[in-house]
């Protein structure tokens, strides 16, 4: 039974785990798939050779906290393997050092995930005194998609008791009994999440922990950051000194040494602080990193407005504030007591772009309301949106327009009709008034003569 088999045993205790109430830890063998590179060698990161077999790698005994799915899970037995299979098995002892992303790699085929496993060749600056002859070191860098941890282990093969055993063909290394190559972990370095993102402005934590086994003193902790082609130093730290090379940058040294935390932390983040950082750790021998992609992302503002009301009347979505570039602009039309249409004889605007490095862009749509009216929606999908954002615009129809423009005409009429007919009425008044008074004049002369 290979790992395939294995992991299918430790799926099927996964699923009929029962919730305990106590968890306690448990010594568990965590067995890989992985891809070992014959030849070359690097001091960390991922080998490029193309000459490459396939290889087990069995992690003896590593301390994982039970939730309840490793109840009835037995060791890896290497006598499982056929006699004619092909592979090479790296047996992994982590007494030196701890792993404690064991529990992802652990359940990674049973939540769907694959693990990227490589190892090769690790070859040191200076070779330590008292090393035997046949030792040799290895490095293993396992990724887990979908976010999961990325763990980069150094292993030294361990002298067999036996003087006359058996050696490996191609690898030339002295086999156990049971035909496999015996190593144990002295250095590690790993991280909780590959990928990051953050929002414009906001501060954040870069995971990056390590172990190292007894007598391997840390001597310098470097972050960098590689971004467009371009690289920079972010954060150095060697023994008693820091040093950061980004304003606010912090690491913390206590955490640093006494729980091998070297978690980078970075405040008000710019679009500047965008790109791959990658987190070296070298120890008295060992060196190796681990590398996390921080993406930012600003979400956009959105403000949909009437440019006229006259028929045609013409909407205007604009978008501004928004980083990264890609982001979709739709319209929905929806007339009373109907449902959500699409609307796709919209035009876009050209793109623009702030001296912040956010960007904006507008999109505009000659509106047809119809009989009764409609509301139109403009929406805005975006990846640091959770679900579309939308503005929302009621468009009068042209018949109601029209019926306001006959009211106001009649009632401009009927005031002038009005101020015409109390003219008439004002110069009748007058006119009546000097016949009267005329009469009267007449009269007084009559009566006088």
């Amino acid at each position: 039974m290979g790992a395939e088999g294995w992991c299918l045993l430790l799926c099927l205790a996964f699923s009929g785990a029962a919730n305990v109430a106590e968890r306690q830890w448990q010594a568990v063998d965590v067995v890989l798939d992985c891809f070992l590179v014959e030849e070359g060698g690097h001091h960390g990161g991922f080998a490029s050779s193309e000459n490459m077999v396939k290889a087990l790698l069995v992690l003896r005994q590593v301390p994982v906290l039970d939730d309840g799915s490793l109840e009835g899970l037995t060791d890896f037995q290497v006598d499982t393997l056929t006699k004619d299979d092909p592979l090479i098995t790296f047996e992994a002892s982590v007494n030196l050092g701890q792993i404690p992303q064991a529990k992802a790699l652990l359940h990674a085929d049973c939540s769907g995930k694959e693990v990227t496993c490589e190892i090769s060749r690790y070859f040191l600056q200076a070779r330590p005194e008292a090393t035997v002859e046949m030792a040799a070191w290895f490095i293993t860098n396992v990724q887990v998609s979908g976010g999961g941890p990325g763990v980069s282990m150094v292993m030294k093969t361990l002298e067999d008791a036996e003087n006359e055993a058996v050696l490996h063909p191609t690898l030339k290394l002295p086999l156990s009994p049971q035909g496999t190559v015996r190593t144990a972990v002295e250095f590690q370095v790993t991280t909780q999440t590959p990928s990051l993102n953050f929002l414009l402005g906001s501060t954040a934590s870069l995971h990056c922990s390590y172990s190292v086994a007894p007598g391997l003193d840390v001597t310098s902790v470097e972050w960098r950051l590689q971004h467009k082609g371009s690289g920079q130093l972010v954060y150095h730290w060697t023994t008693g000194q820091g040093q950061a090379k980004r304003e606010g940058a912090t690491l913390e040294p206590e955490q640093l040494l006494t729980a091998g935390d070297a978690s980078l932390t970075l405040p008000s983040l710019t679009l500047q602080d965008e790109g791959a950082y990658i987190c070296q750790i070298t120890t008295s021998l060992f060196q190796a990193q681990q590398v996390i992609q921080l993406y930012i992302q600003a979400p956009p503002k959105v403000r949909l407005s009437l440019l006229n009301t006259a028929p045609p009347a013409t909407l205007i979505c604009n978008v501004a504030g928004y980083y990264p570039l890609d982001l979709s602009v739709t319209w929905t039309r929806e007339e009373k007591g109907g449902s959500p249409a699409p609307v796709s004889d919209a035009s876009l605007s050209s793109l623009r772009q702030s001296p912040a490095g956010t960007y904006s862009i507008s999109s505009s749509l000659t509106a047809e309301p119809g009989s009764e009216g409609a509301t139109y929606t403009c929406w805005i999908t975006h990846v640091s949106l959770e679900e579309p954002l939308g503005a929302h615009a009621w468009v009068a129809p042209p018949v109601a327009e029209q019926k306001s423009a006959l009211g106001v005409l009649l009632a401009s009429i009927l005031f002038v009709l009005t101020l015409l007919f109390l003219g008439l009425q004002r110069r009748q008044g007058t006119k009546e008034a000097k016949e009267r008074y005329g009469a009267l004049e007449a009269t007084r002369l009559l009566c006088y003569y």
